[in-house]
């Protein structure tokens, strides 16, 4: 639970919109991170969300999570 709440945290600074009703989204045991573009995200946040368990999806050019998206 630690590591979601330090990729959240992370996620939370580059929100497109802060006030975002669902920035979060379940499909196919993923975890989607919608409204955070991954370009924006600096190279060491980057590398800290690899090691928390989040990865760039480049089709749908968001941020990805098997490990907290499986149930």
């Amino acid at each position: 639970m630690e590591d979601l709440i330090k990729a959240l945290t992370i996620f939370l600074k580059y929100l497109d919109r802060p006030d975002a009703y669902c920035p979060t989204h379940c499909e196919y045991d993923e975890l989607w991170i919608m409204e955070v573009d991954p370009n924006d995200v600096s190279d060491k946040d980057h590398s800290d969300l690899l090691e928390l368990g989040f990865h760039v999806d480049e089709d749908d050019e968001c941020y990805k999570s098997f490990r907290f998206g499986s149930a």
